[in-house]
C-alpha cells in the first residue's frame, strides 16, 4: 500500500526543521534536484554529487562541514512510480524561489513545506505549479495567520473543486481548528485528488541520492 503523505502532519516527520518536499510526475528525481538547486537565492549555488546520504547523514555532514547544521543545504531525491521528489535537508528556510522555473516544460510539480521551528509560527503550505503556472496554493492550518487562508490559483476550476472538497469535509476554511488534524486532513484531500506519494521509510530511514548546494563559501572539498 502507498504510503501516501498524510505522514507528513507528525511532529518532524523527516527531521527537527519540519520538511520541505517537492514532488513532480515525468521528471527523473536528478533532474528535478537540478531544478529545485536552481531556484535557491544567489547565484553561486553550484550542486555538487556527493553520493547517497540518510537524512541523518545528510544533517550530520553538513554540520561537520560548517560548524551547525543550519548553514548549508543537502537535497535527496529519488523516485517512486511516476512520482520524482526531492526533500531539503539543513537551513533551507526561506532561501528558495517560488516553483515556477522548476514546472518548465509542462511538468506538474507539487510543494509541500512546513517551517516547524520558525517561531513566528509560519503554518505548513502547499502549492501545485504547472509550465510555470501556479494552479493553486493554499495554507494547510487553513487559518488567517498569514494571508486569508483561502485557496487561490489561476486553474479556477481546481480552486473551486479544493475549496468545496475542504468545506465538504467539515474543515473550518478561513477560521481556526486544531492545527495538526486540520493539517493532516488537508494533506489527505491533495492525496486522493491528486495521487500524491512519498516512500516514508526510504526518506526518514534509507540512503538517498544527494546532492551539496554551494556557494562562495561552499568551496571546500567534501
Amino acid at each position: 500500500m502507498p504510503d501516501g503523505i498524510t505522514w507528513l502532519a507528525e511532529p518532524h516527520p523527516i527531521d527537527w526543521f519540519g520538511y520541505s518536499v517537492t514532488i513532480a510526475q515525468d521528471i527523473a528525481g536528478q533532474e528535478l534536484a537540478r531544478r529545485v538547486a536552481g531556484t535557491k537565492h544567489g547565484s553561486a549555488h553550484e550542486p555538487r554529487t556527493i553520493g547517497q546520504l540518510t537524512g541523518q547523514t545528510a544533517l550530520d555532514l553538513i554540520q561537520g562541514l560548517y560548524g551547525d547544521s543550519w548553514d548549508g543545504i543537502i537535497l535527496r531525491h529519488g523516485e517512486i512510480g511516476e512520482w520524482a521528489f526531492v526533500v531539503k535537508h539543513g537551513g533551507w528556510y526561506v532561501e528558495f524561489d517560488e516553483e515556477p522555473a522548476v514546472s518548465h516544460g509542462g511538468a506538474h510539480v507539487f510543494h509541500l513545506e512546513y517551517q516547524e521551528q520558525n517561531g513566528k509560527p509560519v503554518p505548513p503550505h502547499f502549492a501545485y505549479w504547472h509550465d510555470g503556472r501556479r494552479m493553486c496554493s493554499f495554507n494547510l492550518h487553513l487559518d488567517t495567520s498569514w494571508g486569508d487562508g483561502e485557496i487561490t490559483g489561476e486553474d479556477e476550476d481546481l480552486v473551486t473543486h479544493l475549496r468545496a472538497e475542504i468545506e465538504a469535509s467539515g474543515l473550518p476554511l478561513g477560521d481556526t481548528g486544531e492545527p495538526r488534524f486540520v493539517h493532516w486532513s488537508c494533506l489527505d484531500i491533495l492525496e486522493q485528488r491528486f495521487g500524491l506519494t512519498l516512500p516514508r521509510a526510504q526518506i526518514t530511514e534509507g540512503m538517498l541520492p544527494a546532492v551539496l548546494l554551494k556557494g562562495p563559501s561552499l568551496d571546500q572539498p567534501v
